[in-house]
């Protein structure tokens, strides 16, 4: 089927889903989620796979072996590409990314080797601050000190300190999000801009590893 946008349904979902994030409310609600979150996501991604690729949804079960907090679901529906693209949908609205997540430290030493050069990192650098001019926020894990070795005035010591990199934009769930052309238009917009972010860490890191 054709995407035809996100109808209310969705963002009411992950706002009871904040307040009562519990199996009972899951199980009662689960039609919901399925008719008005993952359909219509999947729908969404179908339409823009020609253009960036597969988009593969994450599973709404969270992993609470190891965690303190023991509620047993995600409280947004996200979806990547191979290549590094994120989409987004929660209580909140729609958001999109791109770029370097949860890193193998193999990854992390290319990073920081291309970031510390002054061809391949200062191509970062225009990158980051192109991004940063068209209004998305740049994000990430960042070291409170300077990685090992690294000079204290090193000219991209802030990229160095990241131990992830992307960049991200998002937008509330108003009206528009029930246009399905906007909502395509909004997310194709996006993810071309963040071409580059991508590009780069492809060409220097290698693909993310989402199942870190």
């Amino acid at each position: 089927m054709a995407f035809s946008g996100f109808a209310d349904e969705a963002f009411t979902f992950y706002e009871g889903l904040l307040a009562d994030n519990s199996k009972p409310y899951w199980t009662s609600h689960k039609e919901i989620y399925e008719r008005h979150v993952r359909a219509p996501l999947t729908e969404l991604c179908a339409e823009l796979e020609e253009e960036f690729g597969a988009v593969k949804l994450f599973r709404p079960y969270r992993d609470v072996r190891f965690s303190k907090d023991k509620t047993p679901y995600k409280t947004h529906q996200g979806g990547h590409t191979g290549e590094g693209f994120y989409i987004q949908i929660d209580a909140d609205g729609l958001m999109v990314a791109g770029g370097m997540y949860a890193p193998t430290p193999d990854q992390l030493r290319r990073y920081r080797e291309a970031a510390g050069s002054d061809t391949f990192g200062g191509e970062l650098q225009a990158i980051v601050d192109d991004l940063r001019s068209a209004g998305m926020e740049i994000a990430g894990d960042r070291l409170k000190t300077r990685p090992r070795g690294t000079a204290p005035d090193h000219p991209r010591l802030d990229l160095l300190r990241h131990r992830s990199l992307y960049a991200h934009t998002g937008w509330p769930a108003d009206p528009w999000t029930a246009d399905p052309a906007e909502v395509i238009t909004r997310v194709r917009t996006s993810w071309r801009r963040l071409r580059p972010l991508v590009a780069w860490g492809r060409d220097h890191i290698g693909p993310p590893d989402f199942t870190r």
